[in-house]
């Protein structure tokens, strides 16, 4: 701690009253990796369960059978 006529300068650690491990940094990579890989997951066993594998959508499918039919 200095002082510089009235005012009064502290260096990081002492005004942040510890050390900064950079812990947070490493919470927010592997939260960010978890959620990949979790989203990941749900993605690809939504694809690999679809009963309609060829690529349409079985709403717009049906939407476009039913608009045929009242023609």
């Amino acid at each position: 701690m200095e002082t510089r006529g009235e005012e009064i300068h502290i260096d990081k650690d002492e005004a942040r009253a510890g050390n900064t491990p950079n812990i947070v940094r490493y919470v927010l990579v592997i939260s960010l990796a978890l959620a990949i890989v979790a989203l990941s997951a749900i993605w690809i066993t939504g694809a690999l369960t679809d009963d309609n594998p060829e690529g349409s959508n079985s709403a717009t499918a049906a939407a476009s059978v039913q608009g045929d039919s009242m023609s």
